[in-house]
């Protein structure tokens, strides 16, 4: 049976995009009883100083019971556990990377994440700037990130993605996934939905502001994506082929990223609104929310965004633009039939409302706790949160405003 890396190499063997980066994941178990197997591989490559680094609920997952499992196979280990920050939130940022640090042993030969994305977050980095392997250990099949690169990290407030490392090897065990939180589960399912406006927004860049784009990439992403839609509902039983399922795509979907070597594939103006609410959570010290909760609900607020700019005769571009500006202006009017094509694609607002609400995951702003204020704020200012040319910048950057959408 092929493989998610065969799969993905196959893909991109009939592509000639030439923007490729090697797959640096060779190792994937994504099954009942995949912790057993992890001592083995360890021993294998003759590592044996190991740092389990979990935090409270994920040690009680799988931490504890992996390090039972290193510790009979008689490897040394030991557990660090990540202290939560004020509001009892396990965040990737300066103070919890300096505890970790501090805790890995020059003599450590490699580190193991067992968590979910923020655990991930601080390993990839550390293990980076440190210069060791690691090994991730998933404990709810939550996010897409488990596979990547790169490593969002606070730094003073602010999120920041920074160049890192991938696993050398993935252990996803479904005994423990299945077992998750559902919140956690629904997160996930809500990262994947995010494919739908991340997907438009690359093309759009690679359109209107030559932003580099991989068709495989693209297709790999948007087959991930796709399973999930078509299992909703076994996803939702939480049965072991829905779990299942959830895991592949995510690990998919971060491979795709991988083989890109950046995060357009799953990245878009969902996620500029989504790190821009965490910023502000943080700002005003207040607890912070499931990365994918926030993304099914901001691929919501930019869908409807999408759609009423689509039904729109041509882009409502503003004058007086730089000349730029104006640039881009002239290829988003000559290219907007193919681009309301393209938002037609989108789920409706109510279409993603609707498969959330199957996952029980929150399905508007108000659940978040996010109010009109900063969500409307938000969607003037999120752009900026990173560099990257998605319709929601041109909007706000070139569009004559939302009173023309009215």
């Amino acid at each position: 049976m092929e493989t998610i890396q065969q799969a993905i190499r196959r893909k991109a063997a009939g592509c000639t995009c030439g923007n490729h980066h090697p797959l640096a994941l060779e190792t994937i178990m994504i099954e009942a009883g995949a912790l057993k197997y992890v001592a083995p591989y360890l021993i294998e490559n003759s590592w044996r100083r190991t740092v389990i680094v979990a935090d409270d609920h994920t040690c009680e997952a799988a931490g504890q019971q992996l390090m039972d499992r290193l510790s009979a196979a008689g490897i040394d280990c030991h557990l660090c556990l990540v202290k939560p920050d004020r509001q009892g939130d396990v965040v990737a940022d300066e103070a919890a990377l300096v505890q970790v640090m501090l805790e890995i042993s020059p003599d450590d030969d490699i580190l193991v994440a067992v968590g979910a994305g923020t655990i991930h977050d601080m390993v990839r980095w550390i293990a980076s700037k440190m210069n060791k392997p690691f090994v991730s250990v998933p404990t709810a099949p939550s996010v897409d990130g488990f596979t990547s690169k790169g490593a969002p990290i606070l730094i003073r407030g602010e999120k920041k993605t920074i160049p890192a490392g991938a696993p050398v090897a993935l252990f996803a065990d479904l005994e423990v996934l299945a077992k998750a939180p559902a919140a956690l589960i629904a997160a996930g399912y809500g990262d994947m939905l995010g494919k739908y406006t991340s997907l438009f927004d690359w093309t759009f860049s690679h359109w209107i502001a030559d932003e580099p784009y991989c068709p495989a990439a693209a297709e790999i992403t948007a087959e991930a994506l796709s399973a999930c839609v078509d299992h909703t509902e076994e996803i939702a039983r939480r049965s072991e082929e829905g779990i299942q399922i959830l895991m592949s795509s995510l690990i998919q979907s971060g491979l795709a990223m991988q083989l890109f070597g950046q995060s357009h594939p799953a990245s878009g103006s969902e996620h500029h609104l989504s790190h821009y609410w965490e910023m502000e959570y943080l700002r005003l010290g207040k607890k912070q929310l499931l990365h994918g909760a926030k993304i099914g609900v901001a691929s919501m607020e930019i869908s409807a965004l999408y759609h009423k700019l689509g039904s729109c005769g041509e882009f409502p571009l503003r004058s007086g633009l730089e000349s730029t500006d104006l640039v881009k202006g002239d290829r988003i009017l000559a290219r907007w039939e193919d681009i309301r094509k393209r938002i037609s694609e989108i789920p409706s607002p109510d279409r993603l409302r609707e498969l959330l609400g199957r996952m029980e995951g929150p399905t508007a702003p108000e659940e978040l706790g996010i109010g009109s204020e900063l969500l409307q704020r938000s969607m003037r200012e999120a752009h900026r949160v990173r560099d990257r040319y998605t319709l929601l910048k041109a909007f706000n950057e070139l569009g004559a405003g939302s009173a023309h959408l009215t």
